[in-house]
């Protein structure tokens, strides 16, 4: 069976190489050149014995997912829809700024979470994405964006924010990780590389003990009660399991804190008393606060919280002395926005034959 190089990390291609009977060296300059050049001939790998460029195509593959649309947004977003295989396809947006460039990259097909204000969710879930197809987003995107070797860098940072929970796929998302922070492959910073999760306790234990990036939790609530319904997996990993969690990982954190998403939903979670609570919430973990200013989609039940609304709620958490920011929306014309990633999901969780949730203006909605 032919192998996909994409699957694997420095430590996966030396392990295969040596199937093959090659040295380890072999692999790090198969490694340079897939990751560093965007390259997937190896016929144009020029350093490479020609005996063993000759022995691979029979062996072996770079086979990223293909691109089934490429999105240009008036502000410059970039929305990508990769084809990974049996009706399946996954969203990635590379977001410009001026000091950045920021790709946002999708680790499954659909999402099992069911969180109740994700377009993702609301699709269903299908299937975990392997290694390749999760770097293989920012190997794509990268040969679209006209990144050249040896020039400035186009993507600098990366965030595991698109569909799906990164966390839930932890052993196809490590060798992903690995690769961009490997010096002869992407050689990411652990600081621009984030990992976003709604709170998988284990799995972020994991992770600080494996390969610790920079770490977003979905908060989105500041008690149980209201986060059990927005949020379902707050029933396995409550709120003090999560804030413990959250203590543990900055001991191995590439920062000094955490930083929390929250979704302000028009009379959900966005009162002055949910801003007091947050504040008594997180009074033990050194954090920032990332506001995301809700981005409808089709029978969602909820609506934006007013921008004085969220002004205000900002003010209470910086009087508390936590560093607040709101997401500036970007993408919205092309549905790339965040929680409007939907791709396109085969779903095997039957989510799509239950009745849809409604909500109402308050926290007595169903799920």
């Amino acid at each position: 069976m032919t192998a996909n190089l994409l699957d694997f990390d420095a430590e996966g291609l030396t392990a295969w190489f040596a199937q093959q009977g090659e040295k380890p060296f072999r692999a790090r300059q198969v490694l340079r050149w897939i990751h560093q050049r965007g390259e997937g001939d190896f016929n144009a790998m020029t350093d490479i014995a020609k005996s063993l460029r000759e022995k691979l195509p029979a062996l072996a593959a770079v086979s990223p997912p293909p691109t089934v649309s490429d999105k240009l947004s008036d502000d410059g977003t970039r929305k990508f829809l990769f084809d990974v295989g049996n009706h399946n396809a996954v969203e990635t947006v590379f977001i410009p700024e001026d000091d950045r460039g920021t790709l946002c990259v999708s680790s499954q097909a659909g999402c099992a979470l069911e969180c109740a204000f994700c377009s993702t969710g609301r699709q269903g879930f299908n299937r975990n994405l392997n290694t390749a197809e999760i770097i293989g987003q920012l190997w794509q995107a990268n040969r679209a964006l006209g990144f050249q070797p040896g020039g400035e860098r186009i993507i600098s940072n990366v965030v595991l924010m698109g569909m799906g929970e990164p966390l839930a796929n932890f052993d196809n998302l490590l060798p992903a990780l690995r690769l961009m922070l490997d010096d002869n492959a992407y050689g990411l910073s652990r600081r621009r590389v984030t990992v976003s999760t709604s709170g998988i306790v284990p799995a972020m234990d994991r992770l600080s003990e494996s390969c610790p990036v920079a770490l977003a939790v979905s908060l989105h609530a500041a008690t149980d009660g209201l986060r059990d319904k927005l949020v379902p997996i707050n029933r396995k990993y409550p709120l003090a399991e999560l804030m413990a969690a959250c203590q543990r990982y900055l001991v191995h954190a590439p920062r000094d804190f955490i930083t929390f998403e929250y979704v302000m939903l028009d009379g959900i979670n966005d009162s002055d008393a949910d801003a007091r609570a947050l504040l008594h919430l997180v009074r033990d973990v050194p954090c920032k606060f990332n506001l995301i200013p809700f981005n409808p989609f089709p029978d969602s039940g909820f609506h934006r919280s007013p921008a004085e609304r969220v002004r205000r709620f900002a003010a209470i958490l910086i009087s508390g002395g936590i560093v607040t920011t709101t997401r500036k929306t970007r993408g919205d014309d092309i549905d790339a926005a965040c929680g409007q990633l939907a791709g396109k999901v085969q779903d095997k969780s039957r989510r799509l034959m239950r009745k849809p949730p409604t909500t109402t203006a308050g926290v007595e909605f169903q799920l």
